[in-house]
């Protein structure tokens, strides 16, 4: 079990800046533009580790810790969601409660991080984030809560084995409700179009990049990798609720021939949700701040729903 959780965590380390080359390859594409490559991201990273950070002037411990909150939250989440294998750590169990503390650990310590260097962009990114993500958490909670009704379980582990072993529940009315909800939490939550363009560096419209101003080097490297843990996440999770074959369950042992099975279903599943994402916010535009917590409210309402259709066919 140590050696499929270490495994899980290192395909989704290594993966996650790809990933991202994958979104911003995808968006230049349909731009008409040729685009920097699949492996840019991890030559900014790379680049990024080789420099000192720098510190505003006022600037507090916070500076220096919580970008190591950021990156170690990521990779907590890497272990603990099933996204190679169901079979995740003994003694922290990858349950819904755990998880969502996890992302929101990682949450606040990012928000914390723009505050403290005091700079006007840094504190507006940073209000914008924790209202987001007040507003998403519980959306999460009740769409994943709604996928365990059935199982009778709220680890993570046991809903995707549940939906692997009844592929009805993959298309049941209140599993389909929970998933797009929880997907619409996803894009809030990584801040991607149409709640947050990351590309974007116009001042009055940024949420993530307002945050990082101030940070530089291998600060900065460990934020944009705690960032994209958290979107890589997130992603597999959703692949692996809508298409669970390919997952390495806790019954395979799991083998070697069952993990090297999940290492690629999850590349492949994961690589094909970065692309419909992309895809999708190429042909869409940002919302405006004030509209957001319309999509986020409606993203909530569907998550109740399912957790109602979930009692009443239960």
């Amino acid at each position: 079990m140590v050696v499929a959780v270490v495994l899980q965590t290192v395909v989704v380390v290594v993966a996650a800046p790809f990933l991202v080359g994958v979104l911003r390859q995808v968006r230049a594409r349909w731009e008409g533009r040729v685009g920097q490559g699949l492996l840019q991201p991890w030559r900014d990273l790379v680049k990024l580790a080789r420099k000192e950070p720098l510190q505003a002037n006022g600037s507090t411990v916070v500076a220096w810790v919580a970008p190591v909150v950021v990156l170690g939250s990521g990779l907590l989440l890497a272990a603990l969601v099933p996204t190679v294998t169901t079979a995740g750590p003994a003694r922290l169990p990858a349950d819904l409660f755990v998880v969502v503390s996890v992302l929101l650990v990682g949450t606040v310590a990012l928000g914390l991080l723009g505050l403290d260097a005091g700079s006007a962009f840094g504190g507006m990114g940073s209000s914008r984030h924790l209202t987001i993500a007040a507003l998403v958490e519980p959306t999460v909670l009740l769409a994943v809560y709604a996928l365990s009704v059935p199982v009778g379980s709220t680890a993570l582990g046991p809903i995707v084995e549940g939906r692997l072993a009844d592929p009805g529940r993959v298309v049941a009315p209140a599993g389909v409700l929970a998933v797009v909800a929880l997907a619409i939490a996803v894009v809030a939550e990584t801040a991607r179009i149409p709640v947050d363009n990351p590309s974007t560096h116009l001042e009055l419209t940024m949420v993530h990049e307002a945050m990082v101003l101030e940070s530089s080097g291998r600060d900065l490297a460990a934020v944009e990798l705690g960032s994209w843990l958290r979107l890589s996440v997130l992603l597999a999770l959703v692949a692996n609720l809508v298409v669970p074959w390919g997952v390495a369950t806790a019954g395979d042992g799991p083998g070697l021939p069952a993990l090297a099975v999940g290492v690629v279903a999850v590349v492949v599943k994961t690589a094909v949700s970065g692309v419909l994402l992309a895809t999708a916010e190429v042909f869409m535009a940002k919302l405006r701040l004030f509209r957001v917590p319309e999509l986020l409210t409606g993203s909530f309402v569907l998550a109740f729903l399912a957790v109602t259709g979930s009692y009443v066919i239960g």
